[in-house]
């Protein structure tokens, strides 16, 4: 099938129900989406379809037929992903860096839908996991694409909720990192189990 990425088209051979992230990573050598969970949960793997953020670990590439996908190996060439790109870099965003590439495409997506988007719609749109716990840089850079001055760290610090209560092993300071952008929280409690269930697991 015909695969369009990145305003280039190209003759794939991989199986209708491969994974849209393993033929852009494995078959076409773009290795910039990444794979974090393979649940569709943590965003690492989100690439743009026709303007829309949509999770490449979970879509099967035959759902791909006549759209048209964007990457991050793509997203400078966009005056708007330029502006994320720049605004990521002076607000001193990644940490490691391997979640960033979903988050910048979120950003884009997001400020290509509304150019002044509201603290609601960005917190609604930023919802990627952070193991690094950058919510607060990536709250602060947003801000400022959004016509704000970008609040630094410190005060959007000031502002994350109370985590909840320790149980079943949850990671608090995880949970307090991602309920700065909202429903990102329920995703680091899910990582969390999972990575308490892992330890588990190592240890028998």
């Amino acid at each position: 099938m015909e695969l369009q990425i990145n305003d280039k088209t190209y003759q794939i051979t991989s199986d209708a129900e491969t994974p849209l992230l393993w033929v852009i990573r494995d078959e076409l050598g773009m290795t910039g989406t990444k794979y974090g969970c393979g649940l569709a949960q943590c965003g690492a793997c989100s690439v743009m379809v026709d303007g829309e953020v949509l999770r490449s670990c979970v879509m099967p590439v035959g759902a791909m037929a006549g759209r048209k996908v964007t990457t991050i190996e793509a997203v400078t060439a966009d005056p708007v992903g330029q502006k994320v790109v720049d605004a990521w870099v002076r607000h001193q965003v990644p940490q490691c860096g391997y979640c960033q590439s979903g988050q910048v495409m979120a950003a884009t997506a997001l400020l290509k839908q509304v150019a002044q988007p509201s603290d609601e719609q960005i917190v609604g749109a930023m919802v990627n996991l952070c193991r690094c716990g950058t919510y607060n840089a990536i709250k602060a850079a947003m801000h400022e694409l959004s016509g704000g001055t970008g609040a630094p760290a410190a005060a959007a610090a000031a502002t994350t909720p109370a985590a909840p209560a320790a149980a079943d092993g949850i990671n608090k300071a995880a949970v307090a990192a991602a309920a700065v952008v909202g429903v990102g929280a329920v995703a680091a409690i899910q990582w969390s189990k999972t990575q308490k269930a892992r330890a588990g697991k190592e240890q028998a």
